[in-house]
């Protein structure tokens, strides 16, 4: 079995990694869970059909795909914040640099 992915869809693996960082960014320690998870679940989104666009396509662009993608995108990104980011103490660093609670 072979595995032959474009280079944008490792791309788009990689960005979903980095996306709860992102989103710690812009928000800050008491900002709402369910606002930081909407937040994650649009930027997936956004990741998945920007990814699907990029990609190759010998049929065509599909939204079905792109939507797959985004689903991905958003696991990929949540697993990543629970299993690496948080534990290692990025998230907590990353809320407490740019955006400050009023």
């Amino acid at each position: 079995m072979t595995v032959n992915l474009g280079s944008a869809y490792w791309l788009g693996l990689l960005v979903s990694v980095v996306l709860p960082v992102l989103v710690g960014l812009v928000t800050t320690r008491v900002t709402h869970a369910g606002v930081k998870a909407v937040l994650l679940l649009a930027l997936s989104g956004v990741t998945g059909f920007v990814t699907e666009y990029a990609g190759p396509h010998d049929a065509g662009y599909s939204v079905g795909t792109a939507a797959v993608l985004a689903l991905v995108s958003f696991a990929t990104a949540v697993l990543s914040h629970f299993g690496f980011w948080k534990p290692v103490g990025v998230s907590a660093k990353a809320q407490d640099s740019l955006v400050k609670a009023a």
